[in-house]
Formats: structure tokens, sequence, C-alpha cells
């Protein structure tokens, strides 16, 4: 089936009308990955189901646990009994970030679907930004902290600013991406971007964000990066060093995948703008 096949009946498809309390099919779809988030996850999703349906969306919030041994499954099947929008897809035990979001994506049911990292280090709100460039004809809109630095309400500690530069470099060089921003965890996908790009994913830890920017570009999608506000969280599990050198050498399989024909294939971007940011409806009472 063609993208724009897809495209024309997941626009079609969007406007049915929900049966109970179940979506058939969601405008939006927001992903969560979460690992050990028990400090952290019920503020999240209490702002995100909150933004949610104060919107007045369609839509359904997924948190992919990735083999938490804290209380980050209890939380989110507290927050599920008593809101249907939200549902958790479990991996099979601890596989990394990029496992996970992949895991999200592919199990995201929206016409549109947005990655966020759980500490919303870029704020739900900054959501309709993203939506917007969707709209407008972009395949994947990606947050951007660089792009305009002004928006940043803290910024990273002075050596994360460095190794940011230094592998925002690197990923020039080596894959010819030209974005100011590729690690922002704040990306929204058009659904049949989605089924395009996601299942040649391998990359599963911290480096998945270069290869799906990557793959958009061979397969010449539209991506649009939009400056994003966005707050350093502490309790980030990256380390600059031991991390660093592991995304720097995932850089480089990206590319030997890239020769050895692991990413062949023939998407077809959409050619059709599709209506992507549905009217807002009044919040029910």
């Amino acid at each position: 089936m063609s993208l724009v096949k897809a495209d024309q009946i997941f626009s079609h498809q969007s406007h049915r009308l929900r049966t109970g309390n179940y979506f058939l099919q969601p405008a939006y779809s927001i992903v969560i990955p979460a690992y050990n988030e028990g400090a952290r996850l019920g503020a999240t999703l209490e702002k995100v189901l909150a933004y949610v349906h104060a919107r007045g969306w369609d839509a359904e919030v997924i948190v992919i646990n990735d083999g938490s041994r804290d209380n980050t499954a209890e939380i989110v099947r507290t927050f599920s009994a008593k809101d249907p929008a939200l549902r958790q897809v479990e991996n099979p035990g601890n596989r990394g970030k990029g496992y996970s979001v992949r895991h999200g994506m592919l199990n995201a049911r929206g016409r549109v679907v947005l990655f966020s990292d759980a500490d919303l280090s870029s704020p739900i709100e900054e959501a309709p930004k993203l939506f917007q460039a969707l709209e407008e004809g972009a395949d994947i809109a990606i947050g951007s902290r660089w792009l305009r630095a002004e928006t940043q309400t803290q910024r990273q500690p002075l050596h994360r600013q460095v190794f940011g530069r230094i592998f925002n470099l690197i990923l020039r060089v080596t894959l010819g991406l030209k974005f100011k921003d590729t690690q922002c965890g704040f990306k929204a996908f058009r659904q049949p971007t989605v089924q395009a790009i996601f299942p040649l994913q391998h990359i599963e830890r911290w480096g998945f964000d270069p290869e799906i920017l990557f793959l958009a570009r061979k397969f010449k999608f539209q991506v649009r990066e939009v400056p994003v506000a966005w707050g350093h969280s502490g309790g980030t599990r990256i380390n600059p060093l031991v991390d660093g050198s592991r995304m720097i050498m995932e850089m480089l399989r990206i590319r030997w995948y890239d020769l050895t024909g692991k990413y062949d294939g023939n998407p077809t971007p959409t050619t059709q703008t599709a209506k992507t940011v549905p009217e807002r409806r009044r919040p029910q009472a």
C-alpha cells in the first residue's frame, strides 16, 4: 500500500466516532518511554492527561515500560484505571530508549504520533507547534533546543552543552544531518511516516534519534525543525564519556547498515497534505 493511500485511510478513519470509552482511531498518540520513572511519572501523567482533556483532543497516551524495577508500572495502572485514554505497553525486559520508542510508535493508532521524554523537558503545551508543522506539510516535526537558544528555560551544564555541540558536528560529517538539534526528546510524525521508518530502525539505545533522521533523509521525507521551550531536568542517566562513545559507534553502525543494504526499501513520502490538526472541540462536561 502506498503512503498516499495509507494517509487517505488514516484521514478518513480519524473522523470515526468513539465507541464507549475506547478510541477507535484517535487523532493523536502521545508515546512516553519510561524506565524507573516512579519519582516523576505521576506528575507527568497528570499534566499530559489534563492537557489532552482540556484541549478536547481525541488522543491516546501510551507509556512504554522498559523493564522498570520500581513502581513505574503500578503508577501507570493506577492512572489508566481512572482514564481510558492511557494505556501501558511492556517491553520484554530492559531494552533501551530506542527500543522503547520504536515499540510505542508501532503500537500507536493515532493519525499523528508524538513521542516525549518522561521528564517533560519540553512541556506538553509545546506539542501544537509540532502539529502545526505537520499541518503545513512536513512529514516529521522535531523539537529543537538550539534553533532559538533563548527558548531554553534552564540550560544544560556546560560539559553537556560542549558534548552536544561536538556530537552534532560529528553527525553532520558522518551522516549528513544538518539539524541544529537531533537529540531533543520531542518529535512528531504522521502515521504513514511512522510505518515507513520505524520498522527499519535498528539502534535500540541512545543513538536512535540520528538513525530515524538519517532514514527520513534517505527516503526524502520532509523534516521540519521547530524551536520549542525546553528546560534541563536533573536525574539524566546519560554518561557523556561512556554513552558518548557508544553513540559515536552507533553512528558508524548507521553508516555501515546503509552501505550493506539493511535500510533498502522504497517508501514514498506523502504527496498529499492531510488535515493533521483537528479543530478544537470543547471538553465534555
